[in-house]
């Protein structure tokens, strides 16, 4: 099966010079507003291929040299696929950890359970499975006495000082710029100490503790003293999501309110961060201010934007002076003026709005984002989880329905672990009260609710094991039932509602296992079944880790595979994004404005998820509810077209095309 499909969404966007130059003085002019040495490659799985190497280079110069390696690592999902590719290597080229001594960046604190602790994440990605000792695996203890944590950091700092320093820092990076878990305002001599986690922090590690209210409320951490002791400091990250903390990080001045801007101080530190991650990088997002740029449409549309809200400006009332002032020049010299560019992206822009996103029979389709024909259309929308349909193109499904389209709706996973606890106990409550009144002599149905109530009120431990079958089972059938609810809410017929219910989400915990051919196998049945004309997936890139993430490249290995089948010749594959952003405006190719009253529909489609209201366990750092996000991601789009001097419409949801290597 080919892996990573979605990343050439990404490489579509971006010329290979803008991140890969070809030499010391182009790097010099890309990278002028950069504070921090940046590696930016095109994929996670690239970036971390290339630091496995340097790794693997350097603890077999210090086997040579007969000396120790001594490693600092960090826990989260950033550095999982760097780990895979230095197991691959002890496997298969023999390289040792027999000199290796690693010191665990930050331990949570305090712990309950030895299954949540962050030296157990290690261990079950990589410690077991490299040859490092035992004896030289160092890390805090989540469960001392609190007696003991100023000596215990003391001992720490001695024993990193015993072993000659560390030599090399692997650091991620928080949402609010921490390092090691280090907050806002912690001293940049600050050493191995106890710290209280911000609240994004602790929600960024809900996900290792199924809730945000088990992480527990501080960290035992190397302090940004001893980080900026280290010999060499990495800093990695992968994503969409992290793009705005990485620009801030690496261009905008040192502050002690985001603490990873101090590795802007040391002699020998880089980021190494794959194009998602680098999106908002100056040489990445815009170009034109620090190089000569390969102008395309796309790009063309980026910068006038850009230019529009720097200027508080509809496109159309720019002028010659607007673009000069505003290193935009070359767009005149190659348009001839202000006019003629200004003219061409309004119509650009206007032709990707469209009330039809099926396509408007009997109608010329040469300026419309969609065909024509065949009308109705086959249509099938892949929903990562059983609520991604409504709250990313909810209008534009019912739209779809109500346009009597042939709409199916393929829910890829089932959800389960994102039900509370809580859901569970009062659906089987209710099951007890319906078997007393309707079944009381046949208690086989009472006994599983009872048991199931028992041991999530009382009984339930976490453990780290994997949630028991017959709770998953129920928290399954509650997420099926309010997708079915949805379904019909939204006009899609009973019949189209597909379960496909993907191998690697059924673990039973939060940590998934990796994509397989049955994962591929499943969609690919459901389109060679469906013959679908248009089809719709998550295009939600901005953890490389996560579900939407795998649930996409699953979608588009199946279409891969059927890419030369009669019928997917005339298939237009459309992505959507999630609840939290919107595709950029340069990207958007098909613009589908929402009514105030399809708006409220919208909304009351995504209520029909009730689990998913205010107790979903991960609900991310976004206080806002569902719909709210949505509405508001929905709006702002029609706002920015509104202000690019475009028709107002009250909200509209977008899509980007994808198009297939042949």
């Amino acid at each position: 099966m080919r892996n990573n499909l979605s990343s050439q969404i990404t490489l579509t966007r971006i010329p290979e010079r803008y991140y890969n130059p070809e030499n010391a003085y182009e790097y010099t002019s890309l990278t002028r507003f950069e504070k921090i040495r940046t590696h930016i490659y095109a994929t996670m799985d690239e970036g971390s291929a290339a630091l496995a190497k340097e790794i693997a280079d350097e603890i077999r110069e210090k086997q040579k040299a007969k000396k120790k390696f001594v490693m600092a690592i960090p826990g989260g999902r950033s550095p999982h696929t760097l780990f895979q590719h230095l197991i691959q290597m002890h496997k298969e080229e023999q390289l040792s950890f027999k000199n290796v001594i690693v010191f665990l960046l930050y331990e949570f604190y305090p712990l309950t359970n030895a299954a949540n602790s962050n030296l157990h994440q290690l261990q079950e990605v990589f410690l077991n499975h490299v040859d490092i000792p035992k004896k030289n695996i160092y890390s805090p203890d989540g469960f001392m006495n609190k007696n003991d944590i100023y000596e215990f950091c003391q001992s720490y700092e001695q024993k990193i000082n015993e072993c000659g320093g560390i030599d090399y820092m692997l650091l991620g990076i928080g949402q609010g710029g921490t390092v090691g878990l280090n907050s806002a305002g912690t001293s940049v001599a600050s050493r191995t100490h106890l710290v209280l986690m911000d609240d994004t922090s602790r929600k960024e590690s809900a996900l290792l503790f199924s809730s945000i209210e088990n992480v527990p409320a501080g960290v035992i951490t190397m302090g940004l003293g001893t980080i900026m002791d280290a010999k060499k400091v990495v800093l990695i990250s992968w994503g969409e999501n992290k793009a705005n903390i990485i620009r801030k990080t690496i261009e905008n001045p040192v502050t002690d309110a985001l603490p990873a801007t101090c590795l802007q101080h040391h002699a020998n530190a880089k980021a190494v961060i794959d194009l998602s991650s680098a999106y908002d990088l100056t040489r990445i997002s815009h170009p034109w201010l620090v190089t000569t740029c390969e102008w395309d449409n796309k790009l063309i549309r980026r910068a006038i934007v850009w230019l529009c809200q720097l200027t508080n400006k509809p496109i159309l009332k720019l002028t010659n002076k607007d673009y000069s002032e505003h290193g935009l020049g070359e767009l005149l010299a190659l348009y001839g003026s202000a006019y003629n560019v200004n003219i061409k992206i309004f119509n650009d822009i206007q032709h990707t709005i469209t009330g039809w996103p099926g396509g408007k029979p009997n109608a010329d389709d040469s300026n419309r984002p969609e065909r024509a024909e065949p009308y109705p259309k086959r249509v099938i929308l892949f929903s990562p989880h059983p609520d991604d349909d409504v709250i990313s193109m909810g209008g534009t499904l019912r739209r779809l329905c109500d346009q009597h389209h042939d709409v199916h709706v393929a829910y890829q996973t089932s959800g389960n672990i994102a039900v509370g606890d809580e859901e569970v106990i009062r659906y089987c409550e209710y099951l007890c009260d319906v078997c007393d009144k309707y079944s009381p002599k046949d208690k086989t149905i009472r006994k599983k609710a009872e048991e199931i109530i028992q041991y999530l009120r009382y009984d339930k431990k976490e453990n780290g094991k994997p949630e028991r079958p017959d709770v998953l089972f129920m928290k399954g059938t509650i997420r099926r039932e309010e997708a079915r609810h949805g379904c019909r809410y939204s006009g899609v017929k009973d019949e189209n509602v597909h379960f496909l219910d993907l191998p690697f989400y059924e673990t039973g915990l939060v940590k998934k296992n990796p994509i397989s051919e049955k994962d591929v196998e499943i969609i690919k049945k459901l389109l060679l079944e469906v013959k679908p004309n248009q089809i719709f997936v998550a295009g939600d890139l901005a953890d490389p880790h996560g579900t939407h993430k795998v649930c996409l490249d699953a979608a588009l290995a199946a279409i891969d595979e059927v890419k030369d089948q009669k019928w997917m010749k005339d298939c237009r594959i459309w992505m959507y994004r999630g609840a939290w952003a919107e595709w950029e405006m340069d990207h958007i190719e098909m613009a589908v404005p929402i009514s105030p009253e399809e708006l409220r529909y919208k909304r009351n489609a995504i209520l029909k998820h009730q689990s998913q209201a205010e107790s979903a366990p991960f609900l991310g750092d976004d206080e806002r509810l569902f719909w709210q996000r949505a509405e508001d991601r929905n709006r702002a789009t029609a706002e920015l077209y509104k202000q690019l001097g475009l028709a107002s419409y009250e909200a509209i949801e977008a899509f980007v095309q994808y198009i297939p290597i042949r």
